[in-house]
């Protein structure tokens, strides 16, 4: 018979094994805490939010996003008519929160007028966002090695900018920052390789990096930290040019969560920029596949 001691010993040591433990021997998922919420890029709805806007962020609400990331603002138009306090009481009274707004810096980057860019910080400081997020550039700004050069000197000035009023200025990648832009260097790792860590962080689309051949994983292990926010938008299996439901498409999600602690994951927002279906009923099914399956 198994004495007390002996059995204070055993339960300690199954314990500490427990505690030891691989995460996927307990069956959680590797997904950092703070990307627990799932977030929602508002211009996957941009076809219909305008013509409601508290019905559409009640909506989302409902179905269980809470989070909701941010385009289209302008500083005569705000957010859709809404001023940012009044949209920030809209999200506040179905608890949503906005962690990053994508916001359009061109003509900081052309002409380094300061005037819009203080109207976003100011703007993004009002909804509590943690991230102005750059979601494009025109073909003027990105076509050579060179054009990526200045262009990140005019974004390390506005992240400066940012970085004093207490937020991050963030990057979002389409298709054509990852072509080689000459020497083996894609536009991307320009920006990476010349942008300060502590100001400037990047959002990673991850359709667009898989559209272009591209390992999402492999990017997080070379340039580890940098990828706090991600875009997760799946492929269509028969035509890739065109985006699905996420679970229904052709990338494989699961291993790039995987890594979410190498990337420095802290927000990802599911995004939709083309649908089969009734909009609604698509963004159901795939906070229904992430909350499931990947977090």
């Amino acid at each position: 018979m198994t004495n007390r001691k002996k059995f204070l010993q055993q339960s300690a040591l199954l314990a500490a094994g427990i505690l030891a433990a691989p995460s996927c021997m307990l069956g959680s998922k590797s997904t950092p805490k703070s990307a627990k919420d799932v977030g929602l890029q508002l211009y996957t709805l941009r076809e219909i939010i305008g013509q409601d806007v508290p019905g559409l962020i009640k909506r989302i609400s409902e179905i269980g996003y809470r989070d909701v990331e941010t385009y289209g603002f302008s500083s005569t138009g705000g957010f859709w008519g809404l001023s940012p306090a009044e949209f920030k009481s809209l999200l506040a009274e179905h608890d949503v929160v906005s962690n990053s707004g994508h916001y359009g810096i061109d003509d900081f980057i052309r002409t380094g007028n300061d005037s819009e860019l203080k109207a976003i910080i100011e703007a993004a400081g009002v909804l509590k966002q943690q991230y102005v997020t750059v979601p494009y550039l025109g073909d003027d700004l990105r076509s050579t090695a060179d054009d990526f050069k200045k262009t990140i000197e005019a974004l390390n000035k506005a992240a400066e900018l940012c970085k004093s009023a207490g937020l991050k200025l963030a990057y979002h990648n389409h298709d054509f920052e990852l072509k080689d832009m000459g020497e083996g260097k894609t536009g991307l790792q320009i920006f990476l390789e010349n942008s300060d860590p502590s100001a400037m962080d990047f959002e990673l689309d991850l359709y667009w990096v898989v559209r272009a051949g591209h390992d999402p994983v492999s990017l997080f292990t070379t340039y580890p930290g940098r990828f706090t926010m991600w875009h997760v938008k799946d492929m269509d299996k028969n035509k890739p040019e065109l985006n699905t439901e996420v679970g229904a498409g052709s990338i494989d999600f699961k291993s790039i969560f995987a890594a979410a602690d190498t990337a420095g994951l802290k927000h990802f927002y599911m995004e939709q920029e083309n649908f089969s279906k009734e909009p609604y009923q698509s963004i159901t099914e795939s906070i229904t596949h992430i909350k499931k399956e990947l977090i």
